[in-house]
Formats: structure tokens, C-alpha cells, sequence
């Protein structure tokens, strides 16, 4: 499977969950806060589907480049 980008934004989390963009800005700094990440790094899908207990595989759909 080959993933078109690496990285996640609120507006990808937004799509997966149904919820607001404010909630994926929210959920990715919880997320940053949870691997000790630095404000200006930014997360994997990789990162997202572990925190979250998503299958990769399943979110795939929801990235629009």
C-alpha cells in the first residue's frame, strides 16, 4: 500500500472522525504531547493510527491531496 503523504493535519481528522477542525488541532497536540514531540514537528500517519487504535488501511480513503 503506498500512502500519498506522511504527515496528518486537523483537516484529514476532521474528515476521519466527523468532528470540528478545532477538535483536530486539539487531538493532534494531545498527540505531540503523548511521543514528546516539539510544536513545529509534525505527526505521521503512523503516529495517528497507533494513538488513535485506527487501522491505517481504514483511514486511507478520507486523505485528499
Amino acid at each position: 500500500m503506498k500512502l500519498s503523504r506522511l504527515c496528518i493535519y486537523p483537516k484529514d481528522i476532521q474528515r476521519i472522525t466527523g468532528k470540528s477542525e478545532r477538535y483536530g488541532r486539539k487531538l493532534l497536540s494531545q498527540i505531540k504531547a503523548h511521543y514528546n514531540k516539539q510544536p513545529h514537528q509534525l505527526i505521521s500517519i503512523t503516529e495517528f493510527c497507533e494513538y488513535t487504535g485506527l487501522k491505517i488501511e481504514d483511514i486511507t480513503e478520507y486523505f485528499q491531496d
